[in-house]
């Protein structure tokens, strides 16, 4: 008996011991890992102030096919000169000598601040690094007052500024948030708390326990994006050089994967610099009208609508009907582009010649109920609940309102892209159904988040899509938008030797405000153009679309060589071997 209660107290104290030093084990990480830049701060504060704007904020990071990360958003440090001119001696002159050697000041600034007499604080400089700042320092000057600052730095400047967003003041003005882009979506695992700094160590423990991993709140983390830096740098030259030869009010292009919604791209063009950010007059250009815009799309939402009739089973590829160039509907006149008639076609033919008498024509055959219920299944006039701020719905409310009753002009508008605007994301995610084998993807940015206890989150939605027509739909369409690129587009030049390509033009006119009387501009267009390689197993999808360009009347002039530009680059770029 004796023994046993021996050995009782042995276990008992070998458990206490155990406890003891897995607290030790689980501070020692949180001093050294997780909160050891916090502690270096707290350290630095012995030997130099802290600038107001001192703050502390999660990474961003770009990968890269080989899955290496670029830094994309992240810390850094340097230092403010301020003077005490309290303190300072008389010769300001001498001040400025010494100190404009070392880095540049504007002279004029700075004896305007120096002759503040009795002043204990006038700023100087920022953002000054170390080695300059030690120059000053050993200067030993009186009345120089150096802080030490931490500011949001983005590597890239300009590169993919419409989605990652920046750090700015909150409308109180004291307080720095994520504002745009992911800075804002992923604010809240973005930002830092340095208040844990203060508390016991078993406080800190068991409060990072609960919070961390029993209550499961949103937790301080690190995020990596799908974006690809050298997709970006090359497809924001596209856009931009796009933009710049037609004069356009502004061109966006979109490169995913169709099949896991992982997005690799997204460039705006006019865009802005995430460093230098505040001197843009217009803020409209931080926003991502990618997400948040929504337009006409015209004639690249044809292959929606024929791949529902197909899917529907109402018409086939060899489908025919008499097409007069035009048809009359609710006391309205539908035309084709060009007005001419083309005689008996079939469907092959109708995405040939982009025929908005061929695209009205399935919608008949499917009917209104129909055709409602495969666009509202495409997500088209839904969010699509990707990871960036500010999304817009678009608007099919014309379709909702006639549903009802004997009209079918709406459905019959609809049906070639005219009369319901769609977000290029909504527009993206809708087109990746063709391509996917008919599922319904959710677009992304983000990959991963490491969170800063140590635990990582993989970003997947593939099992979350949703079959909205059936594979051999898919198969069907995309043989048909192969044959679009192979036969008519540029009269089959643009056709990749060894590449199956499906792909599509779109030309919509612009809509007139109400105010402004209504209808459509005459002369102002949005031209699209998307497409997806190799085609029965696409590896990306690429959404181009540029708004208002001058001179020039269609999508094939102004975005066919841009897009095929993107092709062969992300072909050489990923080494995608050939699929014919």
């Amino acid at each position: 008996m004796k023994t046993n209660t021996f050995q009782n107290k042995i276990r008992l104290l070998f458990c206490f011991f155990a406890f003891f030093a897995l607290i030790m084990i689980i501070r020692l990480y949180f001093l050294q890992v997780v909160n050891g830049g916090d502690y270096n701060d707290k350290a630095d504060r012995q030997y130099t102030s802290i600038s107001v704007d001192t703050f502390n904020r999660g990474n961003i990071f770009f990968e890269n096919k080989n899955t290496d990360l670029i830094s994309a958003a992240s810390i850094k440090t340097g230092y403010v000169l301020a003077l005490n001119t309290k303190m300072m001696a008389t010769d300001t002159e001498m001040y400025y000598k010494k100190i404009s050697a070392i880095i540049p000041i504007d002279a004029d600034i700075f004896y305007s601040k120096a002759s503040k007499i009795n002043d204990p604080y006038e700023e100087i400089s920022k953002q000054i690094p170390e080695a300059q700042i030690k120059k000053i320092s050993d200067l030993n000057l009186p009345g120089l007052i150096i802080e030490k600052e931490k500011w949001r730095y983005y590597p890239g400047d300009s590169l993919a500024s419409n989605v990652i967003g920046f750090v700015g003041y909150d409308d109180t003005g004291i307080n720095l948030e994520g504002r745009y882009g992911l800075e804002k979506y992923y604010d809240d695992n973005l930002k830092r708390d340095s208040s844990n700094l203060y508390v016991n160590t078993f406080a800190e423990i068991f409060s990072n326990i609960n919070s961390n991993f029993i209550q499961n709140k949103d937790r301080e983390a690190d995020i990596v994006t799908s974006i690809d830096p050298e997709v970006q740098s090359y497809v924001q030259k596209v856009a931009d050089s796009t933009n710049n030869k037609w004069n356009s009010k502004m061109t966006g292009v979109i490169v995913i994967d169709p099949k896991t919604g992982e997005i690799y791209s997204m460039a705006v063009s006019p865009t802005f610099n995430l460093n230098n950010f505040k001197k843009e007059t217009n803020v409209s250009v931080y926003s991502n009208p990618l997400v948040s815009d929504a337009y006409e799309m015209g004639s690249i939402i044809k292959p929606l609508t024929m791949a529902a009739g197909l899917d529907d089973g109402d018409v086939t590829a060899k489908t025919t009907y008499m097409d007069k160039g035009y048809l009359e509907m609710d006391g309205r006149t539908i035309y084709n582009f060009d007005k001419k008639a083309r005689g008996i076609v079939d469907m092959q033919s109708v995405l040939n010649n982009s025929l908005n008498v061929g695209a009205t024509f399935v919608m008949n055959s499917l009917g209104k109920e129909k055709f409602l219920e495969y666009f509202q299944a495409y997500g088209i006039g839904s969010e699509t609940g990707i990871d960036l701020p500010a999304e817009a719905a678009g608007n099919i409310g014309n379709l909702l309102n006639n549903l009802n009753n004997s009209k079918k002009i709406e459905y019959a508008t609809a049906s070639f892209g005219q009369g319901i605007s769609m977000t290029p994301i909504i527009t993206v995610k809708a087109l990746s159904v063709l391509a996917n084998g008919g599922k319904l993807i959710i677009p992304h940015v983000i990959k991963k988040i490491d969170y800063k206890v140590g635990l990582s989150k993989n970003i997947s939605y593939v099992e979350e899509a949703k079959q909205v027509i059936k594979k051999g739909t898919s198969e069907e369409i995309s043989r048909m938008l192969v044959r679009v690129v192979d036969e008519a587009l540029a009269g089959g030049k643009m056709k990749i030797k060894n590449y199956s390509v499906a792909a599509k033009t779109g030309t919509a006119q612009i809509s007139r405000p109400i105010k402004e009387g209504g209808g459509y501009y005459p002369d102002k267009y949005l031209h699209s153009f998307f497409g997806y390689f190799p085609a029965y197993s696409p590896r990306f999808l690429v959404f181009l679309y540029t708004v208002e360009p001058k001179n020039v009347n269609y999508a094939s002039q102004t975005l066919t060589d841009p897009f095929f530009e993107i092709v062969k680059y992300l072909i050489n770029y990923y080494e995608i071997p050939p699929d014919r």
